[in-house]
């Protein structure tokens, strides 16, 4: 447990700063920056997806490679932890579609596209309701937060695994992944705060602090993950899981939905290229 200052202050950064990072870019950018974002999301997706795939389920599955049960164990949680992520974001779309109501009945029924969730197309007739705005940006600080449990689970569970590497492991790569997607997270909080009359130093503030779950989230998964080897398997297949549902969920779809266009495709690629390299670093 030496480490585990390190592993807290890396965590911060992923959760804290990339979250707050997205906050400030939302109330000083408009809506042009949706391809750079989208190209990010689709990069980090390839990263993700291979540290998961060639890394994560690898290490959680090799102490008994020979026995079924164990390998159904793995399994069995790796889909728990889909499961988990899934029904936290469904909680999300739920409160959103309470909190943000569309123009009218053709309106499209899509809130994991940024756009969508900050309704930055028609930005102008929801400032007619300050209010309603100003808790649809509450209320995705509140989802934002819970959501970034699982994900700190996820830096921590990976990290206990080989907790004397801080920096050239994959709980670093993780990390980075999981800041940068985070940036339109915290631009999906910002946005409607600001335009529902906050500050914009208060809205960026607010916007960092509900990163901070993710910090607990990786102190619960180191913890998992050192108390033994059947422990360190069930965190890192739970941690596979979470994230398998955030790329095919999550990152995958926002940046098809923000730019429709061929290049996220090949940013997928060379992120998941990139993450098989730095596997095997």
């Amino acid at each position: 447990m030496e480490n585990i200052g390190w592993i807290i202050l890396v965590t911060f950064i992923a959760g804290v700063i990339g979250t707050g990072i997205g906050g400030l870019i939302g109330v000083l950018t408009k809506r042009d920056s949706k391809k750079i974002v989208s190209l990010l999301l689709s990069f980090a997706g390839g990263v993700m997806l291979a540290v998961v795939c060639f890394d994560l389920l690898h290490e959680a599955i090799q102490p008994h490679t020979d026995k079924a049960w164990f390998i159904a164990l793995v399994i069995g949680c790796t889909v728990l932890g889909y499961l988990i992520v899934f029904g936290i974001n469904k909680l999300i779309d739920r409160h959103l579609k309470k909190e943000v109501p569309h123009t009218s009945e053709d309106h499209p029924d899509v809130h994991d596209d940024l756009g969508e969730i900050i309704h930055a197309d028609h930005l102008e007739h929801h400032r007619k309701s300050d209010n309603r705005l100003f808790m649809a940006g509450l209320v995705m600080a509140i989802v934002i937060a819970l959501h970034n449990l699982p994900e700190g689970m996820v830096i921590g569970a990976t990290y206990a695994k080989n907790p004397s590497k801080i920096v050239a492991s994959s709980g670093m790569i993780i990390a980075i992944v999981i800041g940068l997607h985070n940036i339109p997270e915290g631009m999906a909080v910002s946005v409607p705060l600001v335009s529902g009359g906050m500050k914009r130093w208060k809205a960026v503030l607010f916007t960092a602090l509900s990163g901070l779950p993710t910090i607990i989230g990786a102190v619960i998964g180191f913890a998992v993950g050192g108390i033994n080897e059947i422990g360190l398997s069930v965190s890192l297949a739970l941690a596979s899981g979470a994230m398998l549902y955030v790329v095919f969920g999550e990152l995958l779809p926002e940046s098809i939905l923000m730019w429709k266009s061929k290049l996220p495709a090949f940013m997928i690629l060379i992120g998941l290229m990139l993450g098989f390299a730095l596997v095997l670093i």
